[in-house]
């Protein structure tokens, strides 16, 4: 799968959709970079995606970044409001109340 979307963003597709399914693809292999840059990708074509700024913040907390996993999660919350996705809100509430029980340094 991941190869097809490649070849897509290739041949000029370049759309928030692609760019979603190109990062879960990425962080289902365990690379997280790579799937951050194409999830920060997705939410600058539609900042209103709020499934795409709950995987940001999962990606940049596999990275070690609680501070960018924090900032994924608040503007995911706002989007998420915006549109009524409870679901989104409700998960990244959690995450964001358990992001605050961690200590920096851990995981």
């Amino acid at each position: 799968m991941l190869e097809s979307l490649e070849k897509m963003l290739a041949k000029g597709v370049d759309n928030a959709l692609l760019r979603f399914g190109l990062g879960k693809g990425y962080m289902d292999l365990g690379d997280n970079a790579k799937a951050v840059e194409h999830l920060e990708r997705c939410v600058a074509f539609d900042p209103k995606y709020s499934a795409a700024w709950k995987l940001l913040g999962k990606a940049h907390l596999a990275l070690g970044d609680h501070a960018a996993a924090r900032q994924a999660w608040e503007q995911g919350l706002e989007a998420s409001r915006g549109h009524g996705d409870k679901q989104a809100e409700k998960e990244m509430t959690v995450f964001l109340k358990k992001l605050d029980k961690v200590k920096p340094g851990t995981t």
